[in-house]
């Protein structure tokens, strides 16, 4: 019989057997608890806003940039580029116009030639100014200041010999063009060329879509979404103000990007076919003509001791005017402006003039009569080929006008499209950061 005492001890402690202790409650952690878990879950829906907004901002920034580059920098310094070469062949073609004044040069051949050396100067030095010691393009502004000064006292030279009656100055004149052609104008052209490679860099930046902010801003599109769904089936409560507050700042940030990056890669893309890519193909053709008609003047100099410049002439002009040449490839490319493109149909048949004119010029100087060859080609009547040349610039050149308007038009509103995207995103993924945070964290406090 157990004693009284016996009977009052617990169960392990009344002998005749191994204690067995009675198992510990399980208990569950803090992070465990429903307010814990929301409060887990509201801090992860704020990050991703928070990063979704900060990788809008960074790939905003960065597409702004590359379009307000192809705007300030990129396509203004490969349109510079362009008119450096073109003002050193014009000077070089003036130049051998004036010597074959035989010492009457003309104030206004005088004139064109100084300003064509101010104006490839004058660009140099802003384009030294606009670009950076390690830019590709540097290498070649350096290499055309150093030369530029050389080459202008080489045609000095000749002028100086031409004015006195020395043969020798014919001599240096083509020594001064060989120098230009052959080194200046292919420092000019890897200028041009590596300013437009930089331009087409620019313009793949630019025309970009976001992708991966575009994804991530989905991500917590769908993961605010989901949160909701979630607490309307723990508590029927169809709204949450905070997340609500929160799915419709972060689904206006994205439409926002969506649509104005959008809108920008468009007008980008725009400016390049309706006013780079045909300025372009315009600037190569009005140099290509500027090196025919230099081709043509110095073969009268050379009178008759080469016939290296009858064959550039050749070579040129079927690259300006053949089926597949500049511009035909021009008049293909400003159908999207037809008053531009009236301006290369009026020039392609102002070469077709310089052409027969040309071969008047050629046959006289090779039957020996060099004097009408110059008459045909610089002489005082309207019917040279100098005319038929200068009417031809103009058009290439107002066709150029018209396509550098339309570039500067379509490709500022591709840089505007994207104005204060970055900064309104920005805010928006702040509010719906705060937004979670508030309606979870009100949802939580419903525990205590």
């Amino acid at each position: 019989m157990a004693t009284p005492v016996q009977a009052n001890r617990p169960e392990w402690d009344r002998g005749g057997g191994t204690a067995v202790l009675p198992a510990p409650r399980a208990r569950r952690g803090p992070r465990s608890t429903p307010p814990r878990r929301l409060w887990t879950t509201g801090s992860l829906l704020a990050l991703l806003a928070v990063l979704f907004g900060a990788l809008t901002v960074t790939q905003v920034v960065q597409s702004s940039a590359a379009a307000s580059s192809v705007v300030n920098h990129s396509q203004p310094l490969s349109d510079d580029a362009a008119q450096i070469f073109h003002s050193l062949a014009d000077a070089d073609t003036t130049a051998a116009t004036g010597f074959l004044q035989a010492g009457n040069e003309t104030r206004a051949v005088q004139q064109q030639y100084s300003a064509d050396i101010k104006t490839a100067s004058t660009l140099l030095a802003q384009a030294a100014a606009s670009t950076s010691p390690s830019d590709p393009g540097q290498k070649q502004i350096q290499l055309l200041n150093a030369q530029l000064p050389v080459y202008t006292g080489l045609v000095e030279t000749a002028r100086a010999d031409d004015r006195q009656g020395l043969p020798l100055g014919g001599a240096y004149l083509r020594f001064a063009s060989g120098q230009l052609q052959d080194t200046m104008l292919v420092e000019a052209q890897s200028l041009y060329t590596a300013e437009t490679a930089r331009l087409h860099r620019d313009y793949s930046d630019a025309q970009a879509l976001p992708w991966a902010a575009i994804g991530l801003g989905l991500i917590t599109l769908a993961a605010l979404v989901w949160a909701q769904v979630r607490l309307f089936r723990q508590t029927n409560r169809v709204l949450n103000v905070g997340l609500v507050l929160a799915t419709g700042a972060t689904a206006v940030a994205l439409l926002w990007l969506v649509t104005a990056q959008s809108l920008a890669a468009s007008d980008l893309r725009a400016s390049n076919t309706r006013g780079a890519a045909p300025l372009q193909v315009l600037n190569e053709a009005r140099i290509k003509a500027l090196q025919c008609r230099g081709a043509e003047n110095l073969n009268l100099v050379a009178r008759g001791s080469t016939d290296a410049y009858e064959t550039a002439w050749s070579k040129d002009s079927a690259q300006l005017a053949g089926s597949s040449g500049f511009l035909a490839e021009a008049t293909s490319m400003t159908g999207a402006d037809p008053a531009a493109q009236q301006t290369v149909k009026a020039a392609a048949a102002a070469f077709t003039t310089w052409q027969q004119r040309h071969d008047t010029a050629k046959t006289a100087n090779d039957s020996g009569d060099y004097t009408k060859a110059v008459d045909t080609t610089i002489g005082s009547t309207p019917n040279t080929t100098s005319a038929a040349f200068s009417q031809l610039d103009a058009q290439l050149n107002s066709a150029i006008d018209r396509e550098r308007a339309n570039f500067h038009t379509l490709a500022g509103n591709g840089r505007d499209d994207t104005a204060l995207l970055a900064e309104g995103a920005g805010v928006l993924a702040l509010v719906a950061a705060a937004g979670a945070l508030l309606g979870i964290n009100r949802r939580a406090a419903e525990y205590r």
